[in-house]
């Protein structure tokens, strides 16, 4: 699927301001999260933070090279900051984790409360490796990058609302 199909279902759940306001916080929030457990699990020098993050990476980069060299930045800070959090100690790493995973949560669910419509994900779980390109994208958007794309997103985003 291109990323314009992947972006326009992800854009169809998220239109209101405040629930992607909320996203900006909660997704990334939850991918720090999900690192920090995956930094425990390793092979010498190589976390699975590591190896989840080069594929996403990868992934990302075949969809669009702009938008995966960013994202690539992202989950580089990501995975830094979660082997950091993890070398302070189990304790530290543990809290940081439920803090992080739960807050993230939070917040996106009460953005879909403003937006008035489930997440994304209830209806596809693929939605959970669209959500940090998408944001990526938002930014870029607003610094007027691929405006092209970012019509047709918001185009098929408003046919799949209106139900068409």
């Amino acid at each position: 699927m291109s990323l314009e199909a992947q972006m326009a279902i992800y854009a169809a759940y998220h239109q209101d301001a405040r629930n992607k306001a909320t996203h900006f916080i909660g997704v990334p929030a939850i991918a720090l999260a999900l690192l920090i457990a995956l930094a425990w699990l390793r092979l010498g020098d190589i976390s699975a933070a590591m190896v989840l993050a080069a594929a996403l990476a990868l992934y990302y980069l075949t969809l669009d090279l702009a938008l995966g060299a960013a994202m690539a930045l992202v989950l580089a800070v990501l995975v830094w900051a979660a082997e950091r959090i993890v070398a302070m100690g189990s304790v530290a790493a543990w809290l940081a984790f439920g803090v992080l995973f739960a807050g993230g949560w939070m917040l996106q669910l009460l953005g879909h409360l403003y937006e008035g419509r489930r997440p994304a994900l209830v209806d596809n779980l693929f939605q959970i490796f669209v959500a940090p390109i998408f944001l990526c994208a938002e930014v870029f958007f607003a610094l007027g990058y691929k405006p092209a794309l970012h019509a047709a997103v918001q185009e098929r985003a408003a046919q799949m609302r209106a139900g068409t």
